[in-house]
């Protein structure tokens, strides 16, 4: 292709933002330094994306890659999603805010379901995008048999721009459809306009009125002359491509290699001339073309030495170095506006509309806020994130492996929440454990890397603990008493207690059938408080639960008797009645939706059967072509990297959603062993 820009259609201007996205390893990164380096930002063979230690020794994105670059007077800045599932939740923070989208994607038919979640996200918000095939270079198949592959991922018609031109096999090059011209691949070049060969005419006019016919089922005027054999303007069959575009009529279908260069000066020039810009995407956000300065964040980072930036997109005015901004949590200023490209900032001293720049030190600002320009007319508009993180579908137990790091593993956390909505950090006092909770194993092992890399806290992790509880089968009848004599004023309790079992979810109940005043009223609720304390942990070990108990007797000193030794008392008789009344063992089952691609459902099936798992039945997936999902209801012990499992059964597309149901009873070995777990964790002083 050559240097000269024939692309023909009226062109947007003004910063754009571009996300770059799909299915795992389809090459989004090498697009994503291709189209760096095509527009001059960079040099040949830069490393743009991947910079972190963790994504170098995984091989893979593990977080957005973000780079901005000039191209023919045009700003852009292109942010690279991960492709894995479990990075990928940073499409929900970046997406609402860029102008249009690269789906990067292979004529794989493994990868096609992946790529329907991808698509399916996009046309939800939206959000024009252009699908950009790669490995052109190795392809095996047609682009019209790559075509009907991938539209049925797609709800939005998908139209070819290009067709390859072949030779021994090997795409040396393309013919653009709507420029009717020739291009030869040069390697890490610009491509090389030729005349269209003579043997491909009859099949490039097939393939461009195809595409045009795609364009008239949205233009009266372009069907009438192709109906009457008329030629169409040039220029009519780009505002076409633009407008059918944006609409979210169509969805344009680039191809090339993005590992040799190829192909990518022509996806350059399409973003320039048809991707809308920044008034499109404030309007889609329901923003306002007037007011003062308005910037939403999109992501943020966390520095070692440049402290918190918080990488913002601006949809109205401008903002400089040093300027009061409102934030949802009150007024900040923000200290150094930077452009990033991969690893490296270059100060800005201006952020105008359109831009994608980091605002620094805005210390109380979080991922989805929007800031205000003029803090005494935008407090409206300052407002918190929407963002609504994916809910987690694996977690981990931690603690650090030194004591003293434990408030610097608490501080580090709550930096690396910060930069990542997707992660969440429970403190459960009930099991005494810090649960780290994420979107997959590879999600948590990257965050634990980090701590380890970025802030020097280690952890131990183990898997986190069941929250089981115990109950009881029969009623029995206990008396509690507490006596206490050293002097002076001693201590007296007495009680009869009738304890016996509720139904499964009703909880504890207490009541009292005294005669003849044998407990004095005023230590009923002492009574109540004692029965409690000896539910917090039961014969075999758990918290007890779904218990009544009657206080139906008793007796009392006028001096000796308290509060407290009646809480005493209490205590005594529900300890001695538990013991007593068979207890057995509650497990927390939880409802679980799975769902995945049909051909993949009896895996997934198999699986959660596998898990001790009771499937409740199947259905399509509302809305989704070619998906199943499959009702079920699971114990909490059995769903220890169900995600890992689920995933590799369905090509990394399956995924669940669960919640808790009830409590059940577990018995025979499963329950001796979770009993014995219990002492021997006693034993060893775990509480």
């Amino acid at each position: 292709m050559s240097g000269t820009d024939h692309t023909l259609g009226a062109r947007i201007g003004g910063p754009r933002l571009i996300a770059i996205l799909g299915p795992f390893q389809t090459g989004k990164t090498k697009l994503f330094e291709a189209l760096l380096v095509r527009a001059g930002a960079a040099r040949e063979g830069a490393a743009l994306g991947d910079l972190s230690p963790e994504a170098r020794a995984h091989q893979m994105s593990v977080e957005a890659n973000i780079g901005s670059a000039d191209y023919l007077g045009d700003q852009f800045t292109f942010i690279d999603i991960p492709g894995s599932l479990e990075f990928s939740h940073e499409a929900r923070q970046t997406l609402p805010l860029v102008d249009a989208a690269i789906v990067v994607c292979e004529a794989d038919p493994r990868k096609i379901f992946p790529l329907q979640l991808v698509l399916r996200e996009l046309e939800e918000l939206g959000l024009p995008h252009f699908l950009f095939l790669n490995k052109i270079d190795t392809a095996v198949t047609s682009v019209r048999e790559a075509l009907a592959m991938l539209q049925p991922a797609s709800r939005t018609p998908l139209i070819a721009r290009q067709m390859p031109l072949w030779k021994n096999g090997v795409a040396i090059g393309f013919i653009d459809l709507a420029l009717e011209r020739a291009y030869v691949y040069r390697e890490h070049s610009t491509s090389e306009i030729i005349e269209i060969p003579a043997g491909e005419t009859a099949h490039e006019k097939e393939e461009r009125y195809s595409m045009l016919e795609r364009l008239a089922d949205y233009d009266d005027e372009l069907m009438e002359e192709l109906i009457a054999d008329i030629e169409p303007p040039r220029d009519q069959i780009f505002d076409d491509l633009s407008k059918e575009l944006r609409a979210g009529l169509v969805v344009p279908l680039f191809f090339g290699s993005a590992e040799r260069g190829a192909g990518v000066t022509r996806l350059l020039k399409a973003l320039r001339h048809e991707a809308p810009g920044v008034a499109t995407t404030r309007e889609r956000l329901g923003v306002a073309p007037e007011g003062p300065a308005l910037a939403q964040v999109l992501r943020t980072i966390h520095t070692s030495h440049g402290g918190k930036l918080s990488l913002s997109r601006v949809l109205r005015g401008n903002f400089v170095d040093g300027q009061p901004v409102l934030s949802p949590e009150g007024e900040e200023k923000i200290s150094g506006l930077s452009r990033l490209l991969g690893g490296a900032l270059s100060k800005q001293g201006e952020a105008r509309e359109g831009d994608t720049l980091a605002f620094g030190r805005l210390e109380h600002a979080k991922t989805g806020d929007r800031l205000s320009g003029d803090p005494r007319l935008g407090a409206k508009e300052a407002t918190k994130s929407e963002l609504i993180p994916p809910p987690p579908v694996h977690a981990l137990a931690l603690k650090a492996k030194d004591r003293k790091d434990e408030m610097k593993l608490a501080g580090a956390l709550a930096k690396l929440i910060d930069e990542d909505p997707a992660l969440q950090c429970v403190n459960d006092q009930s099991l005494s454990e810090t649960r780290l909770l994420g979107q997959g194993e590879m999600h948590l092992r990257v965050t634990l890397e980090r701590l380890a890399s970025r802030f020097g806290v280690t952890v131990e992790t183990r898997k986190p603990t069941v929250a089981y509880k115990e109950t009881i089968r029969k009623r029995v009848q206990s008396r509690g008493r507490h006596k206490k004599q050293s002097g002076g004023h001693g201590q007296f309790g007495d009680v009869l207690l009738a304890v016996g079992p509720r139904e499964r979810g009703e909880g504890f109940h207490f009541s009292e059938q005294i005669h003849g005043g044998a407990v004095p009223k005023q230590y009923f609720s002492s009574v109540e408080a004692g029965c409690v304390d000896a539910m917090g942990q039961g014969p075999l070990g758990f918290p007890v639960v779904d218990v009544e108990a009657v206080l139906m007797d008793g007796s009392f000193h006028t001096v000796d008797s308290s509060d407290m030794a009646f809480r005493a008392a209490g205590r005594v008789g529900m300890s001695e009645a538990l013991a007593q009344a068979e207890s057995v063992l509650l497990e927390p089952v939880l409802a679980v939706t799975v769902y995945a691609p049909s051909e993949d459902i009896s895996r997934a099936s198999a699986i959660v059967s596998g898990r001790r798992g009771q499937i409740l039945g199947f259905g399509p997936r509302e809305g989704w072509e070619g998906w199943d999902k499959m009702e079920a209801l699971m114990p909490e012990a059995e769903m220890d990297n169900l995600i890992v499992e689920l995933r590799s059964a369905t090509s990394g597309a399956g995924f669940y959603e669960a919640r808790f149901d009830h409590l059940a009873e577990l018995t025979g070995r499963l329950a001796r062993d979770v009993a014995a777990a219990r002492a021997a964790a006693k034993g060893n002083g775990a509480g």
